[in-house]
């Protein structure tokens, strides 16, 4: 659960994963969780929050089984397929969730 305080703060960021998320098609559940992630682990530095809004909806995605390729989020979110790659397991991990080990 996170303040109101930060939903407030990162607003635009939400706003921005919310877009993403439509682009996307993804479950309420999905959003929720991609949401709960991306307010649990925003980095300091603007240039990388968006890299990690993607990540959590990348993860969003897998947790809620609604999952998509990091390809479809990558474009969805206008980041590299490798910004995704190189930080959605330390978003589950953080969150204490277990990332498949496919």
């Amino acid at each position: 659960m996170h303040s109101a305080r930060d939903r407030i703060e990162y607003e635009p960021w939400l706003e921005e994963l919310e877009t993403a998320a439509e682009r996307l098609e993804l479950s309420t559940e999905a959003r929720s969780c991609a949401v709960d992630l991306f307010l649990a682990d925003v980095p300091a530095s603007d240039r990388s929050k968006r890299a990690v809004l993607a990540a959590s909806l990348y993860a969003g995605s897998l947790v809620a089984g609604d999952g998509r390729t990091q390809g479809a989020v990558a474009d969805a979110a206008d980041v590299s397929r490798l910004s995704i790659q190189s930080r959605w397991k330390d978003l589950l991990e953080s969150a204490g969730l277990e990332p498949p080990r496919w």
